[in-house]
């Protein structure tokens, strides 16, 4: 209703300081601004309210989006956990075999679980500004260092050779662990993502004069363009993740975008259906003073 009235009492005003003559224009346009200065405050009030009263409520909806999302995620390894706890208190399982095998799932999911919680509260804590990222000059070599052995130990000796071409001499400003632990989920997504039988991961540094590139390769089903962005929201999985039926909760991506925008860098994506898909961080490249 306000944002209707204020354009006719403009107008009303405008009018007033036009049509001013003789003794009263002085007075006239004196009332004629205040007019105008009481309307344009009044429309920007109108504004910034109905933008926080939507932003509000967009944020509302993004809040429950995400407790729905979170509670479908820790229900899934719940429910698994307590229906083989419950099959081996009732002793339906005979089988010494069979009793084992409930309790490597029953770990799983627990595992599972954990990495899960683990991931929440990290991401949680990044995008609130709560974690304590401990910044100073870090070489790039030392990052990729520490991701390639979080990335060893995770995929338990596997054959698959990651072929690296790292720039010497690259220093960004940062902390360590949280880098490395994007750079590593880059490299986790490449292992979980590409053929068995043939894995090509590859991962190289660069840089020109202003910013540091961090590039993760692979020859997995690739990334279809609609989904590109949407991978890096929370619980958000891309098509051949789950038609392939690899593990995985949806938020390893949300932690690379979240760690390096907190950076002040960022991450995209570039990929061929059936051709794989490639990574690429973007940091400030640190020069000493």
């Amino acid at each position: 209703m306000l944002a209707s009235l204020v354009p006719t009492v403009l107008m009303t005003a405008i009018g007033i300081i036009l049509v001013a003559s003789g003794e009263s224009r002085s007075l006239t346009i004196v009332t004629g601004i205040l007019v105008l200065a009481f309307c344009g405050t009044a429309l920007t009030g109108y504004m910034y309210g109905t933008y926080f009263v939507t932003r509000g409520a967009n944020l509302v909806a993004v809040q429950n989006e995400f407790l729905s999302s979170v509670s479908h995620e820790l229900r899934t390894p719940l429910t698994s956990i307590l229906m083989f706890i419950d099959t081996l208190r009732e002793d339906r399982v005979q089988s010494p075999d069979e009793r084992q095998r409930c309790l490597a799932i029953v770990h799983q999911e627990l595992t599972r679980l954990d990495g899960l919680v683990s991931n929440l509260i990290q991401l949680s804590k990044i995008e609130s500004r709560r974690a304590a990222l401990e910044r100073g000059p870090v070489q790039v070599t030392d990052v990729i260092g520490d991701a390639m052995a979080a990335f060893d130990a995770m995929k338990l000796g596997g054959d698959a050779e990651v072929r690296s071409e790292i720039e010497p001499g690259l220093v960004v400003y940062g902390n360590r662990a949280a880098l490395a632990q994007a750079v590593s989920n880059l490299l986790s997504n490449a292992w979980k993502y590409t053929p068995p039988a043939d894995k090509k991961i590859g991962i190289r540094a660069n840089a020109d004069n202003t910013t540091v590139s961090i590039v993760v390769s692979d020859n997995g089903p690739g990334v279809p363009r609609p989904e590109r962005e949407a991978i890096f929201e929370k619980f958000e999985r891309g098509s051949a993740a789950v038609e392939g039926g690899s593990p995985g909760s949806g938020l390893g991506l949300a932690i690379v975008r979240a760690v390096i925008e907190a950076h002040r860098g960022k991450v995209e994506v570039r990929s061929q259906v059936d051709r794989g898909a490639t990574f690429r961080i973007v940091l400030p490249r640190y020069r000493a003073a």
